[in-house]
């Protein structure tokens, strides 16, 4: 494969000051000239990491041997507006099965998309994902190329979850019948699990875990809960935090803190807080545009210890969040004066946390604390 060279630069201080010592942090730029990354997803052994583009390439990073070309076998995808390729995930049984999971847009015979996602085999020289199937598709698809979600989580006990925007098509999240403003729940082979929610609903969809939710842009499993969190962005204002439970419904758009991006109230909103529907657990009254999130579990840097890190598109930096139970604080930001559209984060084998921006010339960033 050919490799693009390694581009470091020297650490960057950024303001911390809101967090326990050290008040900054370091930030490496790993790899820059990424067009639109979207998510990666760390290989066992030190192999590096896989890097999703929104173009449509996957592609193998490691240190000292960079960049590879685009990895054979990846489906086509609509890169439309906010669509192309998105998530990438390792199924739990990577080491035996090399199975590799990914989220993208799909489009129709109508021209309109929706999310798709499915597996293939990642060969053993991480050239080419083979026999890649496709195992789930949102229908009806809707989206003209807003809000496909498409976050990929593994619990503990080998089901996927999937996060799925309403397409822009506000009503569809409360509908059963609809795969939009959904969290999905399948099994390690793409199958229904027996005891999802709806299962036995006449007219609902068996895929469906959780409803009443926007456009969702992080997702991860919290590790000392061992429960499924998930941020999502609201209109103008009303970005949240919100743990998908069974069955349950999360109120989009009957109950939110936002309104309208034209100044007025959401069409079908009936309050902050509606009977029936769930609150959520935190909420931002100005959104943010939060993105890809990632719980601090590693003993690696102490002072990180029960923080969640949350990226932002419109506010441009890393929120830090405290973590105790099911309450959270905002603590502080950091990366704010990188000006860079923040995508994804991560946490890495090393302790550190990765973050890729969304930018034409994206980077991906390993990110510590000063003096460590």
């Amino acid at each position: 494969m050919h490799r693009s060279s390694l581009i470091f630069v020297p650490a960057l201080f950024v303001p911390f000051s809101l967090l326990a010592a050290p008040d900054a942090v370091n930030v490496e730029v790993l790899q820059n000239k990424l067009d639109h990354p979207w998510s990666l997803a760390f290989l066992p052994d030190n192999k590096g990491l896989l890097l999703t583009l929104r173009n449509g390439q996957l592609k193998h990073w490691q240190a000292g041997k960079g960049l590879s070309d685009p990895i054979a076998g990846v489906p086509n995808v609509w890169a439309s507006g906010q669509g192309g390729l998105l998530d990438v995930v390792l199924a739990p049984n990577f080491s035996e099965s090399r199975r590799v999971w990914l989220s993208y847009a799909e489009v129709g015979n109508d021209g309109k998309a929706g999310t798709a996602v499915g597996y293939g085999r990642l060969s053993d020289d991480l050239t080419r994902i083979e026999g890649f199937q496709v195992v789930f598709r949102q229908m009806p698809k809707l989206s003209t190329g807003n809000h496909f979600g498409g976050r990929l989580v593994f619990d503990d006990k080998g089901y996927l979850f999937i996060g799925l925007g309403e397409n822009n098509q506000r009503p569809t999240a409360q509908d059963l019948d609809k795969l939009q403003g959904k969290v999905v729940r399948l099994t390690e082979d793409g199958n229904v699990p027996a005891d999802n929610p709806f299962v036995k609903t006449s007219g609902a969809r068996p895929e469906i875990w959780s409803y009443g939710i926007r456009n969702p842009q992080g997702m991860a499993m919290n590790p000392w809960s061992d429960t499924l969190w998930l941020n999502e962005h609201g209109p103008r204002g009303g970005d949240e935090i919100n743990i998908p439970e069974k069955g349950k419904n999360y109120g989009w758009p009957l109950a939110t803190h936002g309104i309208n991006y034209s100044g007025l109230k959401i069409p079908e909103a009936k309050g902050e807080h509606v009977e029936g529907t769930e609150p959520p657990l935190f909420v931002w009254k100005v959104s943010p545009a939060v993105s890809g999130m990632a719980f601090y579990n590693s003993s690696v840097y102490p002072q990180w210890k029960n923080k969640l890190f949350v990226g932002t598109l419109k506010e441009k930096a890393v929120i830090v969040l405290s973590v105790d139970g099911n309450r959270v604080s905002e603590d502080g930001r950091i990366l704010e004066d990188r000006d860079k559209r923040i995508r994804d984060v991560r946490v890495g084998p090393d302790g550190a946390l990765y973050v890729l921006t969304d930018e034409t010339d994206g980077q991906l960033l390993r990110v510590s604390p000063s003096g460590t």
